[in-house]
């Protein structure tokens, strides 16, 4: 988005067709901006009143008729961009649309830039940046799981909390400031007062925002898992297992997965996407060495890996070489496939690379033991679905992250009395992170990179 959008604010006219491309039983034109009432009136021959739906002619510059439909108006500072807004809802067909935005911006608007009227709730304080960046994630949410934690942000539960945070740190920060005007009496006076007791109740309130807001990031950014292992070991099989059809070319013959297959899937409402890839050994087929390449290329972009092994054979010298070349921040989750051919029941296991699932892609036995686990090793918490969490970003992470680091500095110089400055600098640190969150800190161009993934019309 252009930083000449962010900064104006809203000082000039934008429209946009709000409904998705195609075909539809109703699309809406949306304008926003200072003083609709010229536009109103040459399109629909009056500005309709405040908040009523009213029937009319949409007309050309001519003066004919391009559609006919419901005009709603809703004025400043009582609408969603806290502009004058006017909706023009007509036929949804592509055509009637374009021609009923043209003769917008014929009249004066220009074309909004993606998201640009939320954008504009944001600058006329409508919505904090949380809820401006919950109209998104409502928007693109893919399970219900994920659509309620949006609406809970979108609803100011989020922000309620950080704010919450952020008085509680200026209270401390107050505290400490004054303070450090009686330096004979510093320590006892922030003993008196309590200082260390109130700085751990923010330090856990913390710990409990971020482990919500880590499972709110689960929901909103979903998990890339890298199905890997030697060839023929089962990988196709259980891709199709846990996608729940055939998405993927079962052979006996080693070598048949060339390239990588992708495939999204939910669990508990977290979209995970799984990448089936190439098994990992030296060939001389230029196909399949691109397709390894491939696979390695998958491995760098992942969040977690689902090492097969053939459980008759057991963690074999290259499935060891494979292990060694894996990132060492990658998570493994080890799955022990084949269980049929030995007649063993599927179960899970603890050995030295951490869990192990015991299953039979082939027979579907085990599957569901290995979504329970694969949840708990990318760190879902079932218990606190529902009302706890949030839909996060991110940028709230690394925010809340910032303030907690900022935070545990702040404890080791509270019993200084010494350093009471640094302490009242890692305390302003910590709040100033924790209200970037909400937008109360924020640079142009991080608006410009927040609001330009939004979708044209919102």
């Amino acid at each position: 988005m252009p930083q000449s959008a962010v900064r104006s604010g809203g000082n000039d006219i934008i429209a946009a067709i709000a409904t998705p491309p195609g075909q539809g039983g109703v699309g809406i034109v949306r304008i926003s901006g200072p003083n609709l009432c010229s536009i109103a009136t040459a399109i629909s021959g009056r500005l309709p009143e405040p908040r009523r739906a009213e029937l009319s002619d949409f007309l050309d510059a001519q003066g004919e008729v391009l559609d006919r439909g419901i005009a709603l108006f809703f004025p400043a500072p009582h609408s969603y961009t806290g502009e004058d807004v006017l909706e023009l809802q007509g036929h949804g067909g592509t055509a009637v649309m374009n021609l009923l935005l043209d003769r917008c911006l014929q009249l004066g608007a220009r074309l909004a830039e993606p998201g640009e009227f939320t954008l504009r709730a944001f600058l006329n304080d409508k919505l904090d940046l949380v809820q401006a960046e919950s109209v998104a994630d409502l928007i693109e949410a893919s399970s219900a799981e994920a659509a309620r934690s949006a609406m809970r942000s979108l609803k100011g539960e989020f922000s309620a909390t950080i704010q919450k945070m952020v008085q509680s740190l200026i209270d401390l920060r107050v505290l400490v400031e004054a303070t450090l005007d009686f330096p004979e009496e510093e320590i006892d006076f922030l003993q008196s007062a309590r200082a260390m007791e109130q700085l751990q109740i923010i330090q856990e309130q913390l710990e409990q925002v971020l482990l919500a807001s880590r499972q709110g990031s689960l929901l909103q950014e979903g998990v890339k898992v890298v199905l890997v292992g030697q060839p023929n070991v089962g990988k196709s099989s259980l891709l199709n297992q846990l996608a729940g059809d055939d998405v993927a070319i079962v052979t006996e013959i080693p070598g048949t997965t060339r390239d990588t297959i992708r495939q999204s899937i939910q669990l508990a409402g977290v979209p995970i996407h799984l990448i089936d890839t190439a098994g990992l050994r030296e060939t001389s087929d230029i196909v399949e060495q691109h397709g390894i390449a491939r696979t390695h290329a998958a491995i760098e972009q992942a969040d977690m890996v689902l090492l097969l092994v053939d459980c008759r054979h057991g963690l074999t010298s290259a499935d060891q070489t494979v292990l060694a070349g894996l990132p060492a921040r990658l998570p493994v989750l080890t799955v022990y496939n084949k269980i049929d051919l030995l007649n063993q029941a599927p179960r899970v296991e603890q050995n030295s690379l951490g869990k192990a699932v015991y299953l039979s892609a082939k027979q579907g036995e085990g599957i569901e033991l290995l979504r329970a686990t694969l949840l708990e090793t990318v760190g879902w918490q079932a218990n606190l679905a529902g009302g706890g969490v949030f839909m996060a970003r991110q940028r709230h992470l690394r925010a809340l992250m910032q303030a907690k680091a900022a935070l545990e500095c702040a404890a080791t110089w509270l019993n200084d009395a010494c350093q009471l400055e640094m302490l009242a600098e890692e305390l302003r640190m910590a709040q100033q992170a924790l209200s970037s969150i909400t937008g109360e800190f924020t640079a142009d161009d991080l608006l410009g990179e927040i609001f330009s993934s939004f979708c044209i019309g919102k």
